[in-house]
């Protein structure tokens, strides 16, 4: 697994305390989400952030 920037972990971790209900395990709905909730004009850095919930969503699913 790649190490994500600061910034990705960061803005995910917030993303994911402030609207639990909006993400699931995946990676699309995610994707439009991130785009709704945030102002990240960058496709490539929107991704990465809906990449990182979708893997944190996956591995918390996984071990509940």
């Amino acid at each position: 697994m790649a190490i994500k920037p600061k910034y990705v972990k960061q803005l995910a971790t917030l993303l994911l305390e402030k609207y639990p209900q909006s993400f699931n395990t995946d990676f699309e709905t995610n994707k439009e989400n991130v785009t709704k909730l945030t102002n990240v004009e960058s496709k490539g850095v929107r991704n990465r952030i809906a990449g990182y919930i979708t893997r944190k969503k996956a591995s918390s699913a996984a071990s509940a």
